[in-house]
């Protein structure tokens, strides 16, 4: 058996004053998907800025490809393998959705090696994001602008793709295509972790899922074997 590419191990980390992460730790294989879950303000974006090098754990580590984490720059570990998606997509709003992408493209053209992601292959998986590649990244759409995130981190060849908030704020059509297009991104051998609000979507999608409650894993199981009701439980603590 392969070792996780992904561990989190007893990861502990503060947001100001407030202790918000509280020993979390879980593993994901290569190829997987796992859903985080959890009210507002349940640590879900600190710990996943901590996973990213945005934010110092207090104690714990982080460990991707047998190699830990902790203390190096997140520029370094998007160069290793990690990328964001943001909640709130932080775009560049006065650029068009081109320049967007090709900022992203342009940061990362001195690796080494055959790309698997492109700007044309980012176009040709959210055709609307073509159709929209001349406008600003002030005109387009929230859905557009998530696509446009999406687009963004896979252009720096991660192998594992952290999205914080998939579909938050967005029409249930726009929600379809980012997750057909997420499905096309896993068959492409792309390890996901992600945070969903949707808990039904959340438990479809996903093989592992982890529910934080006020810092703290609550709950933690294979997806196809957690039932809603416990989930509620642990959601609400």
């Amino acid at each position: 058996m392969s070792p996780p590419l992904l561990r989190v191990v007893g990861v502990a980390a503060c947001y100001g004053q407030l202790q918000a992460v509280r020993g979390v730790s879980f593993e994901v294989g290569a190829g997987e998907a796992l859903a985080v879950i959890g009210e507002n303000g349940a640590g879900k974006t600190t710990l996943f800025h901590t996973i990213c090098g945005l934010h110092r754990a207090a104690s714990g580590n982080v460990v991707f490809g047998g190699d830990e984490l902790r203390g190096v720059p997140a520029h370094q570990i998007v160069r290793r393998g990690i990328a964001l998606v943001p909640e709130g997509r932080r775009i560049f709003p006065s650029l068009t959705v081109d320049e967007n992408l090709r900022v992203a493209e342009d940061a990362h053209r001195r690796r080494s090696g055959a790309r698997r992601w492109t700007r044309e292959r980012v176009y040709a998986l959210f055709p609307d994001l073509a159709a929209a590649a001349r406008r600003g990244g002030h005109q387009i759409s929230g859905g557009q602008q998530q696509m446009l995130a999406i687009g963004r981190a896979l252009l720096s060849e991660p192998r594992l793709l952290v999205l914080d908030e998939v579909s938050l704020g967005l029409s249930p059509i726009v929600v379809k295509v980012l997750y057909q297009a997420l499905v096309t991104i896993r068959g492409d051998g792309m390890t996901l972790v992600f945070v969903e609000q949707d808990v039904r979507r959340a438990i479809a999608f996903s093989d592992h899922l982890i529910c934080l409650h006020k810092g703290s894993v609550r709950l933690r199981g294979p997806s196809p074997t957690s039932s809603l009701d416990e989930v509620r439980r642990a959601y609400f603590g």
